[in-house]
């Protein structure tokens, strides 16, 4: 036991050294060359004890997760949405609902501010605050019969800041869904390669549900070689196709893409979860994890520089061509999903709580699949952070700013300090077989730029283009899967507020109810994305310059009612695990929100924005990035709508924020008027490990009994 301990203490030093070793490179250089390696081990350092100590203090000695409790997913085993679901499959369907584009876009357009910055908020952040709300929403959900945000929310705060939760969330949700479901249609427009491959993920997953709830229950590590050998063939067969005569059935039109994303939301919300979406997850989490990993791998072993300078000149003055505005708050806000995201709160009161086995994988999915995330968006920082700075802001800024010629971008990026000729630009596209990449916007493609980077140093340069057209495909996959995944917990919410007033809603797998809320969900986000599609500056794009700060709104309100159930459980001398959290948040995300309405500056505030372009429309002027006047006139449109929906999603979390903390106070002065809604105890006969490898002692009681194991 002494030597184990002696080992153990070796080697959690090497792996805080190698962490500290990271953070000092980066903090301290100035002025010399840095590799991208040391952010990489600045972070996995960080994450590894993050989750080692950090998360198992919170699960075990805050949350007192309990292996003897059955979960919903047993108690209420029905087949449809609860389902007891292998742990494996678990952290894959958790892991791919929760990695939508946050994590892959907003470090790269926070990239402007220099590579610091992000860094420091992105590992930070998910420590301390973003797997944390997570971990703790799964658990308290899951101990609350896998009830949605909202209506925790509502039984545990009270009917008005309930009202007020619910409200936000599900706004907040339709949001969240069409701004995903834009970037996928983006992705794969006239992508063939995309298209088939990610089409034909739908067939593997099926045959895998069949496979694990028909075939061979419980064989996970069988499913999982089939279903890995038959994605490396898609994905191949994906450039065959792209390449020989049936590239036209393949080669869709975004308003085609539209309409076929609709109803793949709506038939994956319906099914069975087992069925189609918990294995489709499972299936995408290997391309996800197996990318990035290599893209580690790739950093080490090609060791590339980080170009970017570590603050740039674009953080003093809050001036940037990609966003405007100061470092505080608006990196936060940027960056959102890769730290903390309050979209993955509803993942964890959504589908996951429902198919959990035991209340101690909380810690593996929750925190684990949290971390995961976040080192995706390290990965994408890095991708972001090794091009070119002047190939960056090329790519990243508005065609507005920079014209349409690579002479003219040229001289516009020059002038902002970061040098790159045109022959540079024009041969960055031709490396790619782009035909040009000024002004491509939105981070997704900067990111498919820096990963070809890397994976070329390695393969060589003749695959770049293959590399960033696969990046292109994978960034359209991962995307997806929180798509499918949010469109059902989007039903689940639906159905919870339609419950409050029609009682068969609150069986959510109530056929005609679950059909119904589904068709809207999908409707509503189908609707902005349809608009959005046919037109440039409408539907979900009117809605998109406000998405990181809804995100961040919903992170509040998760984390207040995680603060409000830590004191009403007893845990009064925790509640700050999730209390700091949550006024940092409130914070900056208030901060936000507050510059964005009223700043008089026309790149930040939406109504300034506003006065600026209704005073052109009265002078007979046209400024970009409208075309016409009928654009200009949207544009006035989009800007008071942002203005007001940023206000009134602001001040419905400050009346969670407010309500949460009454019924804090008031427990705490008369803790008998205080009533928990958790479900009642019942004992489980399910016997799974807490983590991804069994411990001695799970393997012995594994073989001392007879494992009523799900899929």
């Amino acid at each position: 036991m002494r030597t184990a301990n002696v080992r153990t203490i070796v080697i959690w030093t090497l792996v805080a050294l190698v962490g500290a070793a990271g953070w000092s490179v980066l903090a301290l250089a100035r002025g010399e060359d840095v590799s991208a390696a040391w952010m990489v081990a600045a972070a996995l350092g960080s994450y590894a004890i993050g989750y080692r100590f950090y998360s198992k203090f919170i699960a075990y000695k805050v949350l007192k997760v309990d292996a003897t409790r059955a979960t919903p997913a047993e108690r209420l085993n029905n087949g449809i949405d609860f389902h007891p679901t292998d742990r494996r499959v678990l952290l894959g369907h958790h892991f791919a609902a929760i990695a939508g584009a946050g994590p892959l876009v907003g470090p790269v357009l926070a990239a402007q501010m220099g590579y610091l910055p992000g860094t420091v908020w992105i590992i930070a952040g998910v420590i301390f605050a973003g797997a944390v709300q997570d971990m703790v929403v799964l658990f308290f959900s899951t101990r609350r019969d896998g009830r949605s945000l909202g209506q925790m929310a509502r039984e545990e705060i009270g009917p008005f800041g309930g009202a007020a939760a619910l409200i936000a969330a599900f706004a907040i949700m339709i949001i969240l869904l069409g701004v995903l479901a834009l970037v996928i249609v983006n992705a794969l427009a006239a992508s063939p390669w995309g298209t088939f491959s990610i089409a034909m993920t739908i067939p593997i997953a099926l045959l895998m549900g069949f496979y694990l709830r028909v075939l061979r229950p419980g064989r996970v590590a069988e499913v999982s070689l089939i279903g890995v050998g038959l994605l490396l063939l898609a994905l191949v067969a994906g450039r065959w196709v792209a390449e020989s005569s049936w590239a036209g059935a393949f080669t869709l039109a975004p308003s085609t893409l539209v309409v076929w994303l609709v109803a793949y939301g709506f038939i994956a919300s319906i099914l069975p979860v087992w069925m189609l979406l918990a294995p489709r997850d499972y299936l995408s989490t290997f391309m996800k994890i197996g990318t990035i990993a290599l893209l580690a791998l790739g950093v080490v072993i090609a060791l590339p520089t980080l170009k970017m300078d570590a603050v740039t000149d674009f953080a003093s003055r809050g001036d940037g061509p990609v966003f405007a505005g100061s470092p505080f708050p608006f990196v936060f806000i940027t960056i959102a999903c890769g730290a903390l995201s309050g979209f993955h709160s509803l993942i964890s009161s959504g589908t996951t709580p429902k198919m959990i086995q035991k209340e101690t994988q909380v810690r593996m999915i929750g925190y684990g699949s949290m971390l995961m995330e976040s080192s995706v968006a390290i990965m994408a920082l890095v991708a972001a952070s090794i091009i070119d700075p002047g190939l960056y802001f090329a790519m990243n800024a508005p065609a507005g700013a920079i014209g349409t010629t690579v002479e003219n971008a040229s001289q516009v990026v020059t002038g902002w300090g970061y040098s790159i000729s045109p022959a540079e630009l024009a041969q960055a596209a031709k490396n790619v077989e782009e035909a040009t990449l000024l002004s491509r916007t939105g981070g997704a493609p900067t990111l498919a730029v820096g990963v070809s980077e890397i994976f070329s140093k390695v393969t060589g340069g003749s695959l770049r283009a293959f590399w960033y057209h696969f990046a292109i495909m994978f960034e359209a996959l991962f995307i997806l899967t929180a798509l499918d995944a949010g469109t059902r917990v989007g039903r689940f919410m639906l159905q919870d507020m339609l419950g409050n007033v029609y009682r068969p809603f609150r069986n959510i797998s109530w056929k005609p109810g679950l059909v119904l809320t589904s068709a809207i969900v999908c409707a509503l986000w189908g609707y902005f994305l349809w608009v959005g599609v046919h037109e440039p500056l409408g539907g979900i794009n009117q809605l998109f310059p406000i998405f990181g700060i809804s995100n961040q709104l919903l992170a509040a309100v998760a984390l207040a009612v995680c603060t409000t159930l830590l004191v009403k459980s007893g845990r009064l001398k925790w509640a700050w695990i999730t209390g700091i959290p949550l006024v940092w948040d409130a914070t900056v995300t208030l901060t936000a929100s507050f510059q964005k309405v009223f700043s008089s500056d026309p790149k930040v505030g939406f109504f300034k924005q506003r006065s600026v372009f209704q005073d052109a429309i009265d002078d007979g002027k046209v400024l970009p990035p409208a075309k016409s006047m009928d654009d200009m006139h949207t544009v006035v449109t989009n800007s008071t709508v942002d203005g007001v929906l940023t206000a009134v999603l602001a001040l419905l979390i400050v009346v969670v924020i407010a309500d949460a903390l009454r019924v804090c106070v008031r427990h705490l002065r008369r803790p008998a008027l205080s009533t928990l809604s958790e479900a009642p105890y019942v004992e489980s006969k399910i016997l799974a490990p807490a983590g991804l490898i069994p411990t001695r002692k799970e393997k012995e009681e594994a073989r001392d009994a007879v494992t009523p194991t799900g899929v």
